[in-house]
């Protein structure tokens, strides 16, 4: 690891970062996600890689408190507080205000507000949800009938780089295939060595696929301890992770007492972990906008047309045989049973094989130069949007005329996704190796689609169990079999 990092160090000078486990001790006993600690660590380390720990335990306790007491108190002395933090925004129709909650510092819907002038100035960042940002509060005592509120003051969006994608593609040229896949795992906080061959590698980065691509919809069913919860919790502040417990139709999709849309309308991707232990409140009405939802990425809730580009991605355990294979050859079995119906699965767009991946062991853990997270998870957020990708695998892919429209979607949104993070570098057919392609792009998305096909005959004879034949124009069949 140390020449890759080295390597990745000189590529990406502004925004590589040494993962020294010591330093990251600081943060012993703050639940933080790896973005902020990123972002902290580089704010207080000189160019030796010598953190300045003291300063930086300054900078926790007076901006990201762990004490939920201490930030109400400072604003009942009248101190304006800064923090850096997670919050929550609420529109209450009734009282007609915005209301904000900021859970780690226990301050509730009913005790916080943001003013009209600031929602104007900020009309695209503060709508309903939750953010990461710098905030400025204020403490406003009880005057009259009126009672004592916090009130937001100033906000400015957590976004601590600018992302230039043709900084980064460019930067990308300078790695070959096989060591770009091992900065993708590197990025995400492990260790290229603790894997034992490139499967194993591509099966974990898979992980990646619904951060790059709109509305791509993938399951995973793994065995416990293979990382699911920390990939979809720490690397980005665009996604939202759902682990158990019930699950509405106002939270995901819209609220018709309050008239607002629910948390998918904000996210890159939403994840449901312990898939198992989700509890639909509603199953029939969830089914029914799910299928919409997924199909074409819009769902009606009485007269309200839901839109958004969100992913969604299901994650489960799965029970394994002594040498490591499926204990049921029906892997859908391993899903509540909200989630097996056929025609619901369907509409996901492939599978990852969990059981392939090794258990977290602390040789996992990287240690060494890589790309800052905070700045890897701006990158994946931007290329979500970067329409030349899908342009080109428009032109390069070939299916005969009979083959299945969601099969054909399904396959050419997780290849597109793959060019992503593979080949950022590569826009144009000229440019393109059709064997790299077609090994670390086409077949994998066919076999990814193609499980999903399998697993629905399984459940249902009506469909179809062999997938179409797609293939790189004038590249020769592959073999889907």
């Amino acid at each position: 690891m140390n020449e890759l990092g080295q390597k990745i160090k000189q590529a990406f000078p502004d925004v590589a970062i040494l993962k020294n486990q010591d330093n990251y001790s600081v943060f012993n006993g703050r639940n933080l996600p790896s973005f902020v600690k990123d972002f902290l660590i580089r704010k207080h380390i000189d160019g030796e890689g010598i953190l300045d720990r003291n300063a930086i335990v300054s900078f926790l306790d007076k901006h990201i408190p762990d004490d939920n007491n201490m930030v109400k108190s400072r604003l009942l002395s009248q101190e304006i507080v800064q923090l850096l933090t997670r919050f929550i925004i609420s529109t209450d129709i009734k009282e007609g205000k915005v209301r904000l909650a900021i859970p780690d510092a226990g301050i509730k819907l009913t005790e916080a507000f943001i003013p009209e002038w600031l929602i104007s100035k900020h009309k695209d960042d503060l709508i309903d949800g939750e953010k990461w940002g710098v905030i400025k509060l204020k403490y406003n005592p009880p005057y009259g009938r009126e009672k004592g509120c916090i009130e937001l003051t100033e906000y400015k969006p957590f976004r601590p780089y600018k992302v230039d994608l043709k900084y980064f593609t460019d930067c990308r040229k300078q790695f070959s295939t096989e060591e770009w896949v091992d900065v993708l795992l590197s990025a995400m906080e492990y260790n290229p060595q603790g894997f034992d061959n490139m499967t194993q590698k591509l099966e974990f980065i898979s992980r990646l696929l619904p951060f790059v691509e709109p509305r791509l919809n993938m399951i995973e069913l793994a065995p416990k301890g293979t990382g699911k919860s920390y990939v979809f919790g720490n690397l980005s502040k665009y996604g939202w992770l759902v682990s158990g417990g019930k699950v509405s139709r106002a939270k995901l999709f819209y609220d018709k007492a309050r008239q607002q849309p629910g948390i998918m309308k904000n996210y890159d991707l939403i994840t449901f972990d312990e898939i198992q232990t989700i509890v639909f409140q509603d199953p029939s009405e969830m089914q029914a906008i799910l299928k919409s939802y997924l199909e074409a990425g819009k769902a009606t809730v009485d007269n309200y047309a839901f839109l958004s580009e969100c992913s969604m991605m299901l994650m489960g355990n799965l029970p394994l045989t002594s040498d490591n294979q499926p204990t049921d050859n029906r892997y859908f079995t391993a899903l509540p049973e909200n989630f097996r119906e056929s025609a619901l699965l369907d509409r996901f767009h492939g599978f990852i094989e969990g059981w392939k991946l090794p258990r977290m062991e602390q040789g996992m853990i990287l240690k060494g130069w890589t790309l800052n997270v905070e700045y890897f998870s701006e990158i994946l957020h931007a290329l979500r949007t970067a329409p030349e990708y899908s342009y080109l695998i428009n032109e390069v892919i070939y299916s005969e005329e009979k083959s299945d429209l969601r099969d054909l979607k399904a396959v050419k949104r997780i290849v597109t996704a793959y060019s992503k993070l593979l080949f950022p570098h590569i826009t144009s057919v000229e440019d393109l190796d059709k064997e790299e392609f077609n090994t670390y792009c086409l077949e994998p998305a066919i076999r990814r689609r193609g499980i999903i096909k399998e697993q629905c005959h399984k459940i249902d004879d009506e469909f179809k169990e062999h997938m179409p034949d797609i293939r790189i124009t004038n590249y020769g069949t592959i073999n889907n079999n």
